[in-house]
């Protein structure tokens, strides 16, 4: 299990992204990919109010709903870890203190619980001040709604200015960071680790497998199939992506895993990351999630991966 920052949630070293569910998996095949997660000894879930709100036919929630109902019928409230945000959903838009507590209890009610684990702001709006956002997390910590906080999309800059502002009233803490970050996106490295460590906070990074790519299902720009993700993914088809892929493939045959593992336990390795997220959309692909945990790359084939990727 891994420990985020310094609060008391340990975790399991995969982060199940919950962007799938009520998107490309319906309830029932969401239900089947939290079953067999869990029956793996996963434990930790993220997921967030805006999803999937942009899908046609869709109005935003439906993640949480899903993830809820399986928590009340499968009775698993009390051993999973439940992360969600605030900020990027058009119906609950920004940080202000009014909308962080009213959309805190539509997640609440969605989830059906009584608390969120790891509450994030979604990302850095800028719509009210820094120090209106803290007080009104902080208020819901006190409260009891929320165990701990997390920043998404944050800069350098404002992460520092945050967390001195919280240090200097009393607030709680963000405790961790969810980057996008990933073995062809590794800005997160320059300014952002530095103060993570510096800070004792935890990273969780999203888009681990760079919207599928990392799979090395997209390695033309004609094997695009009918995935949602796929002009995302191919849009890392160059030398650099190509030579990733080729990294992978090697590093996946000597261990007998495919390319995803090998990109996730590689990104598992570097500091400050916890857990990285990745999504499901059946239990098939959560395989390839799962077999990352037990994978544990050696020194030479971290640093074959990182000169790929440079």
């Amino acid at each position: 299990m891994a420990k985020i920052g310094n609060s008391e949630l340990e975790v399991y070293p995969l982060n199940l992204g919950g962007n799938v569910f009520g998107w490309t998996a319906d309830e029932q095949e969401s239900f089947a990919v939290l079953d067999a997660y869990a029956a793996a000894g996963g434990n930790f879930i993220d997921t967030a109010d805006v999803y999937m709100a942009r899908i046609p036919g869709n109005s935003g929630g439906e993640s949480e709903t899903i993830i809820g109902n399986w928590l009340a019928r499968r009775g698993r409230r009390e051993d999973v870890v439940i992360a969600t945000k605030v900020g990027s959903w058009a119906k609950r838009p920004g940080v202000s203190a009014k909308n962080i507590r009213e959309a805190a209890e539509d997640s609440l009610r969605r989830l059906r619980t009584d608390h969120i684990d790891l509450y994030y702001a979604h990302r850095d709006v800028a719509d009210v001040p820094l120090e209106e956002t803290l007080e009104a997390f902080d208020s819901l910590v006190r409260a009891g709604k929320v165990r701990y906080l997390g920043a998404s999309n944050y800069s350098a800059e404002r992460l520092a200015e945050a967390l001195s502002i919280s240090d200097r009233e009393g607030f709680a803490r963000y405790v961790a960071v969810q980057p996008h970050y990933n073995l062809v996106e590794r800005g997160y490295e320059q300014e952002l680790a530095p103060l993570v460590a510096k800070e004792g906070l935890s990273t969780l990074p999203y888009y681990a497998l760079a919207r599928g790519f990392l799979t090395g299902k997209y390695r033309s720009r004609e094997a695009r199939g009918g995935s949602p993700r796929a002009e995302g993914a191919v849009a890392y088809l160059d030398h650099r992506g190509e030579r990733v892929l080729s990294a992978l493939d090697d590093i996946a045959a000597a261990h007998g895993v495919s390319p995803a593992s090998v990109a996730l336990a590689w990104l598992a390795a570097q500091p400050t990351v916890a857990a990285p997220i990745a999504s499901a959309r059946n239990v098939e692909q959560l395989a390839d999630l799962l077999a990352s945990v037990e994978l544990h790359l050696t020194a030479e084939e971290l640093s074959a991966l990182d000169d790929a990727s440079r």
